[in-house]
């Protein structure tokens, strides 16, 4: 019995598919090919329609041929497939000699590094030099040494992280300020960046650790005058040329006078805002002269010697210059706020 015309037809089919096999080399070709084979209005959907015109005593005997070839068309698709990833896989392992080689990720610098590292620069630029010291302190270098009372509430153990010994971590860098005093003779010009502690209670504005970058003068004839040239022009190199400072009345224990040192707020560039309560300004820093008893404590003449000491927290200029209202952000370590920076 002759083959019938159904089946040659998809035997025709058939033989096309497998020579355009041999060329496909992508699985966007063969997804085509396997589309116009088998999709909703493919030729062998089209051709399986016509067995319902095939006489009732070849229907099994067409079908069963139909079948086979489908089959056959199936497995030659699902083979093509196959070799195609395996030729994918093999591209990704293989190694290209001549291209460039690969540049290893390099990580983003915090913005608490940001804005010390430039602060120490702009300081380094007028004369001063970076000193450094132990953040496990003791009562002499963090209290004593810089004429804090007593009775000062620095003291209470509410406000200061103490060890079983009596030593404690130091709240504030000025520790650094001491010991340099201590062991080099005048003039002085330092400045020293590091990590302080205390027990705040965590909010928007407050953290138990925090960095501070302190700075102290001595010489013969230091005046405040010369403390204020100094932090303008710190002020002009961190936030721009037109800011300005202004110096309020305060106390310090170990600065006589003392001052709060207030620049131009950033955010509105002095004309009033939400930020600095429409005043204009921005309170950055405290600041003073050097108290006379404070050069006694360690040994420098104040009838000889006079000098300016400041004190900012690195988070507040971070803070507001980068418009970070909150200073927990800047310890969550959240990859989506870092990779702004």
């Amino acid at each position: 019995m002759s083959k019938h015309e159904l089946v040659e037809r998809l035997e025709g089919v058939r033989d096309e598919a497998l020579k355009s096999l041999e060329s496909i080399t992508s699985p966007d070709a063969l997804e085509a090919l396997r589309a116009d084979l088998f999709g909703r209005k493919g030729k062998v959907p089209e051709l399986s329609k016509g067995m319902g015109a095939v006489p009732a005593e070849r229907k099994a005997e067409v079908g069963q041929a139909f079948n086979l070839i489908k089959n056959e068309l199936q497995g030659a698709i699902e083979a093509a497939k196959n070799r195609l990833e395996e030729m994918c896989a093999s591209d990704k392992e293989a190694i290209d000699v001549t291209l460039p080689g690969r540049r290893p990720t390099v990580g983003r610098q915090h913005p608490i590094s940001q804005v010390m590292d430039e602060c120490v620069s702009v300081f380094r630029r007028m004369g001063f030099i970076v000193e450094d010291g132990p953040e496990i302190e003791d009562v002499w270098h963090t209290f004593d040494a810089l004429n804090t009372p007593m009775d000062h509430p620095s003291r209470d153990p509410k406000d200061t992280f103490y060890f079983g010994d009596g030593r404690l971590l130091r709240t504030q860098t000025s520790t650094v300020q001491i010991r340099v005093m201590e062991s080099q003779k005048p003039p002085i010009r330092i400045i020293s960046p590091g990590r302080c502690y205390r027990r705040d209670t965590p909010d928007a504005t407050h953290s138990m650790n925090f960095h501070q970058i302190e700075g102290l003068y001595i010489d013969k004839n230091v005046s405040l005058a010369d403390l204020k040239s100094t932090l303008l022009h710190f002020a002009r190199e961190i936030l721009g040329p037109d800011s300005k400072i202004r110096m309020r009345p305060h106390f310090f224990p170990f600065t006589e006078p003392s001052v709060e040192v207030d620049f131009t707020c950033i955010m509105c560039g002095g004309k009033g805002c939400r930020v600095c309560k429409n005043s204009g300004w921005l309170e950055i820093m405290g600041a003073g002269m050097v108290d006379p008893q404070v050069l006694k404590n360690v040994g420098i003449d104040p009838t000889e010697w006079t000098g300016f000491a400041f004190g900012m927290g690195i988070e507040r200029i971070a803070m507001l210059r980068y418009r970070i209202p909150d200073i927990r952000l800047l310890y969550e370590n959240d990859q989506r706020l870092l990779e702004q920076f």
